[in-house]
């Protein structure tokens, strides 16, 4: 599976930046000394804010939390917060910031190149960082290059955690041939969306090994396999499941390997148990999962990163609305059956193909209202989804602690104009209610004068 031509070229124009100039603003990244006095602030774990302190921030992190005014140090900064709550920047972690910033025709236009992907998804990225989206799981997609540029400084957006190409079957939830992409076994030519790194199609266990092992040659954090039927796909009916008990076994051993995880694309109890089987760590989505095998994800210690999917509308195609009947029914209860069964949660947005509803991406957040309290869904779009990325230990792309407010955290953090835990419709403002916004000890954003 070659290097792809977008990674090439992006890491051709990374070999062109000016080293001084990079080097000189990583120099004043790690000297950055930014004060925040009188502040509340929710740490991401207690149902309690904590009431008028002082927070100092050195380089990325958080270096002192004192119910004190702090002497001594000489920032660079200094916020006045005056009462407003302090709390983790938020977290997303099942998003494709390509499949997503891009529509269907985009993507399959003629014209489709590799620049316009870096044009219209650098847009994106940064409009999510300002919405208060300081780290993002992308599971799913040609991301690499994208990554790297954000963590060069070239563009300005979220942290990324990278799944790089989704790994499918043949005829899986990943395969997007075209009607006249023939199997590369028959064939001999890969498809478009394998050539964009958008996706592997690997059929057996040996050709499952190369397309996980591929992935993390390219920074993968952990890996996606598709492990049942989609509603966005066109080959499989969402009731399939998807690759055999020995490939599947095959990429968690791979990715155990390297010290990470698979989690799998599965709505399905067949699939979801067979997955298990597997040792995955991960389930997306499992909107038509049982309770019994709930309480079995339970016992595992198995994540559930669910969403609240688009229920529809005029412009999906119908047989997308077709398949996504029974996902959305179930979306109706298995937050509730969940909560119910004590599993590890965690919250993302999946949008594909609808650049627009980025624009939505907090108020997806409220859609969790009528199963969670303010302070549980505040737990879990920050704490929890941060303990869903540390699941890729030694492969993580950063360093330290995120989704808490405490001392030796990284400093990725929102100043909210109010209390969240008493209106929670705050997080669903962040142009008017996020007054500050800090990405790795850096101001994103700052409305306080």
């Amino acid at each position: 599976m070659p290097f792809t031509k977008l990674t090439t070229s992006i890491a051709l124009i990374l070999l062109c930046i000016n080293w001084s100039t990079y080097k000189a603003n990583a120099q004043r990244t790690d000297a950055n000394t930014i004060l925040i006095e009188a502040v509340n602030i929710f740490d991401g774990k207690t149902n309690r804010l904590l009431l008028n302190q002082y927070v100092l921030i050195e380089g990325n992190t958080i270096k002192t939390i004192s119910p004190l005014p702090i002497t001594g140090a000489t920032a660079q900064t200094v916020i006045q917060a005056k009462g407003k709550t302090l709390m983790p920047g938020l977290i997303d972690v099942h998003i494709h910031m390509v499949f997503g910033g891009l529509t269907m025709e985009e993507m399959m236009a003629p014209d489709f190149s590799e620049d316009k992907i870096i044009e219209k998804i650098s847009s994106h990225a940064e409009k999510m960082l300002l919405r208060g989206f300081t780290a993002v799981r992308d599971v799913g997609g040609p991301i690499f290059p994208l990554k790297m540029a954000i963590d060069k400084g070239l563009i300005r957006g979220p942290r990324i955690w990278p799944s790089g190409a989704t790994i499918s079957q043949t005829a899986g939830h990943g395969d997007f041939r075209l009607p006249n992409e023939h199997s590369r076994r028959f064939t001999g030519e890969i498809s478009r969306a394998e050539k964009y790194g958008a996706t592997f199609i690997a059929d057996g266990r040996d050709e499952v090994l190369t397309a996980v092992r591929e992935n993390l040659r390219f920074g993968a954090s952990q890996l996606k396999l598709m492990a049942g039927g989609g509603t966005s796909s066109e080959y499989d009916p969402v009731d399939v499941t998807q690759y055999t008990l020995d490939e599947m076994k095959a990429a968690v051993e791979a990715a155990a390997d390297w010290g990470t995880y698979v989690t799998v694309h599965a709505y399905t109890t067949r699939a979801v148990r067979r997955a298990i089987e597997a040792g995955v760590k991960c389930i997306e989505h499992g909107q038509m999962l049982d309770m019994a095998t709930l309480k079995l994800m339970q016992k595992k210690g198995i994540w559930l990163s669910c969403q609240n999917l688009e229920e529809g509308g005029p412009d999906m195609n119908p047989l997308r609305l077709q398949k996504r009947q029974p996902v959305i029914e179930g979306q109706k209860k298995i937050w509730s059956m969940a909560k119910q069964a004590k599993v590890k949660l965690a919250w993302g947005t999946d949008f594909l193909f609808k650049p627009k509803l980025y624009d939505e991406q907090n108020d997806y957040i409220l859609k969790l209202k009528p199963w969670f309290s303010p302070y549980e869904i505040l737990k879990m779009v920050t704490h929890d989804n941060a303990q869903l990325l540390a699941l890729s230990g030694l492969r993580s792309p950063y360093t330290g602690k995120l989704g808490v407010v405490e001392q030796g955290a990284l400093a990725d953090l929102i100043l909210v104009d109010g209390n969240p835990l008493l209106n929670i419709n705050l997080i669903g403002n962040p142009a008017e209610k996020f007054l500050l916004i800090i990405k790795d000890g850096q101001i994103i954003k700052n409305t306080l004068k």
